[in-house]
Order: structure tokens, then C-alpha cells, then sequence
């Protein structure tokens, strides 16, 4: 099995899913706004809650920065936008397939 890591660029909205240096998978995302900026970093998947409800759709993945997260939207017009509290938001079917495919433990690098 691939060892797989995820960069998410700030700048142009995107999680990119990085088998050694290629991409192999891109998703539109929804980012924080101005006031609840996504903060950058190196983090990791440290846990998934399937069906968590309300905003945060279909899945979460909690991320090693504590109230961070990877997760689904009950707001699809919200991708690609400024517009969580600091949350990686993704289309619910996107969010399911990243899962998937990444395990617990996985590096997420988060860059403006």
C-alpha cells in the first residue's frame, strides 16, 4: 500500500494527495476566513469520526492541531471559498475517497 501524505495550499484552495513526490489525487476545499485563518503547519491525522452532523458532513478527521479538522460540508456551494473556522472543508463524496485512502497517522502539511 502506497504511503500517502496530503498538502493543502491556502492559495489556490486545494488538498493535493502525494504518493512519495507525485500528486496523485487533487480536491477542491473550502478554507478558514480572514478572522479564522487555517493556521499552517505540519500536523497529522490523529483520528476519523464518521457522520459527526450539522456543517461538518459526512465524515471528520481530526488533525494533531486540537479543534482542526479534514471534513465533509452540509454546504456544498462552500468549496473553494474563505469560509470555516479554520477547517480543510471538502465535498462529502471527496472526503469519503480521501479517506479511504489515507490511514490514521498520515502527514498533512498545510501551506499558504
Amino acid at each position: 500500500m502506497p504511503k500517502y501524505r496530503i498538502i493543502v495550499d491556502l492559495s489556490d484552495r486545494t488538498l493535493y494527495l502525494l504518493s512519495g513526490d507525485e500528486v496523485v489525487r487533487s480536491f477542491p476545499v473550502g478554507v478558514g476566513k480572514m478572522l479564522t485563518k487555517t493556521p499552517t503547519g505540519e500536523y497529522t491525522i490523529i483520528n476519523k469520526h464518521p457522520n459527526p452532523g450539522g456543517p461538518f458532513g459526512v465524515l471528520w478527521m481530526g488533525l494533531s492541531k486540537p479543534h482542526y479538522g479534514i471534513h465533509g460540508t452540509n454546504d456544498p456551494s462552500s468549496i473553494g471559498k474563505e469560509v470555516s473556522h479554520g477547517c480543510i472543508r471538502m465535498h462529502n463524496d471527496d472526503v469519503l475517497t480521501l479517506s479511504s485512502l489515507v490511514p490514521i497517522g498520515t502527514r498533512v502539511t498545510i501551506r499558504t
